[in-house]
Formats: structure tokens, C-alpha cells, sequence
């Protein structure tokens, strides 16, 4: 991997190649580019802004025609590094926020704790893994589910004060914490954010889908963009990262970084 901005030293040092370095006669920024960053770096290269107040970054992939997933999963946009981001970027959160049509297609499980962020974590004040919440209008969910009923830390579900209260109670009853978030059935982007800082999860990342991230986008709640563009061309007719209705003024984002490895580009903008 290497980072291609901001640009810092166009020649690697032998530090950032590997103790071993180049072999003889190697390109160093070609070997800079096959040397896989260890997890410490790639977490101060994604960690949060200090201060303390609510930060709601996404964390997204995108094919090069613009698909946010290739039949309904974003898996085959992906790449071992891209992963390895995803569990970074999850290891330096507090919640992950999901649609629950997200959870049902990407087969979603419970964040696990990760050793080599333990440490990391506990001085941060964080428990030993992020909380996953479900935004859900219905509460339509299958609570047998993993995600639900054996979690490392209690599964939130995000929804509206004029939920179905049967279904309330049943989340519940599943070991679910239910989070009232808006005044009608479904989440107000802004109350959201607002619920999870109360509650010592101001550390936020969203993983998605399309409709939830076109919502914060609508909202104005979006704080950083963590877009994989991934070198592929899917055609068809796949939603992109964010959908639903258009605000009435493009929003601007600044770029912070660029990190480049086998063809992906693993990018960060920040809202100006």
C-alpha cells in the first residue's frame, strides 16, 4: 500500500518498505506499494477527529461506473485490503449504524473484539468492540439471527416513537435495546446522532446501504466519507453508494486522503 495523499516523500524509507527493504535493484515505491501497512498505522491513518463531540463518518465502495454493489452485495466490489480497512474502521468506532435491509442481504453478524485493538480501545474509554445498530421503520427483523441473539455487546434498533409496539416489545424481549429516534415510524437522522451521544457512542460509522446513506446525506449529518473505489465496471443497473431524494445544493467535501493498493483507491473527504 502506498499513500498518494497527502504527499509527504516520493521516495519510501526503508522504514515504510519493510525492514528488509527493496531487493537490489527494485523500484522502493513499487515495494512500498506491496508492503502491507501493519494495523497500528492504519489506524492512526483512519482515527477519529479529537474533541470528543459526535462524528458520523460512512465507510462505502464504489465500482468505477459508479455501482454501490454488484447483485445486491457489495462483497464482489471488494478486496482483501478493503477489508482490512472495514475491520479497522470498525475497530475505531463505538456503533455501527445499518439499514435493516443491509442486515438482511449482507447477512450481517456481531462486531467482534479484536486484539489488536484492545488495548487501543481501552485507552480510548470504549468497550472491547462496537455496538451495531439496526435503523428499521418495521422492526421487520429476524431476531434468531447471530447479530441478535449472542451479540458482544447489546444490538441497538433505531426507530420511530409510532413503531409498531408489539414489535418493540419483541425487540426486547430479544435482548435488543430500542432507541426512539424520531417521532413518526421511521429515524430522524439528527435525533439519531443525538441518541447515540447521549448514550457515549459519538464515535459513528455507517456501513450503509444506499437509501440510509442518502438520508444522512439529505439530513446534513454526514461529518467524512471513507470511499473504496474499486477498479472494476459492473453496468447494470445497481443503485449507488447514496440514493433517494437530491438536496437542493450539491454538498462539498474535502479530501484529507488517498491510499493506493493492487488498483483500489481507499479515500477520505470531509465535510467543509
Amino acid at each position: 500500500m502506498r499513500q498518494l495523499f497527502p504527499v509527504t516523500d516520493q521516495t519510501p524509507t526503508a522504514e515504510e518498505v519493510g525492514a528488509a527493504g527493496p531487493a537490489q535493484g527494485a523500484d522502493p515505491a513499487e515495494h512500498a506499494a506491496r508492503t502491507e501497512w501493519p494495523l497500528d498505522r492504519l489506524a492512526d491513518a483512519y482515527a477519529y477527529p479529537r474533541g470528543g463531540g459526535p462524528w458520523l463518518r460512512a465507510n462505502m465502495v464504489s465500482s468505477l461506473d459508479g455501482a454501490g454493489h454488484h447483485e445486491g452485495r457489495s462483497q464482489p466490489l471488494s478486496s482483501d485490503t478493503d477489508m482490512r480497512i472495514f475491520g479497522v474502521l470498525r475497530a475505531l468506532a463505538d456503533v455501527v449504524v445499518v439499514g435493516a435491509e443491509t442486515v438482511r442481504l449482507e447477512g450481517y453478524r456481531p462486531a467482534r473484539a479484536r486484539a489488536g485493538f484492545a488495548e487501543r480501545r481501552r485507552a480510548a474509554g470504549q468497550g472491547p468492540a462496537p455496538a451495531i445498530a439496526v435503523v428499521t421503520a418495521s422492526l421487520y427483523l429476524d431476531l434468531t439471527l447471530p447479530l441478535f441473539t449472542s451479540p458482544l455487546v447489546p444490538t441497538l434498533i433505531l426507530t420511530g416513537a409510532a413503531a409498531d409496539p408489539d414489535r418493540v416489545r419483541e425487540a426486547g424481549r430479544a435482548g435488543c435495546e430500542v432507541v426512539v429516534a424520531g417521532e413518526g415510524t421511521g429515524v430522524e437522522p439528527r435525533r439519531m446522532v443525538a441518541a447515540l451521544a447521549e448514550r457515549g457512542l459519538p464515535r459513528m460509522l455507517t456501513e450503509g446501504g444506499p437509501r440510509l446513506l442518502g438520508q444522512f446525506v439529505a439530513a446534513g449529518v454526514l461529518d467524512e466519507l471513507c470511499l473504496t473505489i474499486s477498479p472494476t465496471l459492473t453496468a447494470g443497473d445497481a443503485q449507488r453508494i447514496a440514493s433517494g431524494p437530491a438536496v437542493t445544493v450539491p454538498q462539498r467535501f474535502a479530501p484529507t486522503s488517498v491510499l493506493e493498493d493492487a488498483g483500489f483507491l481507499y479515500t477520505r473527504y470531509r465535510r467543509i
